[in-house]
């Protein structure tokens, strides 16, 4: 089948935004986006160093955030706003209120056995808007089992569109990392493409290449991967969101819907 346009309207604003122009019209293409989108800039270089607009979007802090010295405690891994939150229940999670969808779904055939896991458990979901920091890391120490890179189609993650597009995050696509704490419960991770995302990264799986000519999913398994709380394991190319799946009784949230948050901001404790 043919890209929807969603896709090609993000691969197009990919190119553009991969390209490095002479160095005045760069110049003045970063700085009318940092203008354009209020990014605030104190944590990171002067906008002028970067040499082309995803350099800029994919921008790395430039002194490393502490850490909360607890480790029972876990972590917003990203600058995000927390669109929702609750209880997984039936099977179903919430885009926004209102507007479920099925998790069975979501994960899709390769992680079947991980809804049922979740189940009475926790979700978050986390919306990185284009003027937000775009590395993700990890919200606590993992154990990195599958990951499955599942191609569909690029719709904006918006307040509009979550309130009336029926399952959106099921759309669009996405990328599921199953993962166990260390106690063995079930943590999932999912990142879900966007409008204008050209790519979603996964630093320990280079094969993924997202909006790509791929059309249908592929599955990577892996054998004592650990990941530690707060490292950078990825980045959107653009904003976008990550969802977040826990087993019943793993973790206790405390979080509140429309909260900002930054990463390393404690957003509950480790059971």
């Amino acid at each position: 089948m043919p890209k929807h346009f969603t896709s090609v309207i993000s691969s197009g604003f990919g190119k553009f935004a991969s390209k490095a122009f002479p160095s005045s019209i760069q110049h003045f293409i970063n700085a009318s986006y940092v203008k354009l989108m209020g990014l605030d800039m104190s944590e990171f270089r002067e906008p002028s160093s970067y040499k082309t607009l995803n350099k800029l979007f994919t921008r790395a802090l430039e002194t490393p955030r502490e850490l909360p010295e607890d480790e029972n405690l876990f972590i917003s891994g990203a600058d995000a706003l927390i669109t929702d939150a609750g209880t997984i229940t039936d099977g179903k999670a919430y885009q926004i209120k209102g507007m479920s969808y099925s998790i069975e779904e979501l994960f899709g055939e390769h992680h079947r056995d991980a809804v049922s896991r979740v189940e009475g458990g926790e979700f978050i979901n986390f919306y990185l808007s284009p003027k937000d920091y775009h590395r993700y890391h990890m919200p606590m120490r993992l154990k990195v089992n599958t990951l499955t890179h599942i191609p569909g189609k690029h719709y904006p993650v918006n307040f509009p569109l979550l309130r009336n597009k029926v399952d959106l995050f099921i759309e669009n696509e996405r990328v599921i990392i199953e993962c166990e704490d260390e106690k063995g419960r079930t943590q999932v991770l999912v990142l879900v493409a966007a409008l204008n995302v050209g790519q979603m990264v996964v630093t320990f799986e280079e094969k993924v290449r997202t909006n790509s000519e791929i059309r249908e999913p592929v599955h990577y398994k892996y054998e004592d991967l650990w990941v530690e709380r707060g490292d950078f394991y990825g980045w959107f190319e653009m904003g976008s969101t990550i969802l977040t799946f826990s087993q019943k009784g793993s973790i206790v949230p405390e979080v509140a819907i429309n909260q900002k948050v930054s990463f390393t901001d404690v957003l509950g404790k480790i059971q």
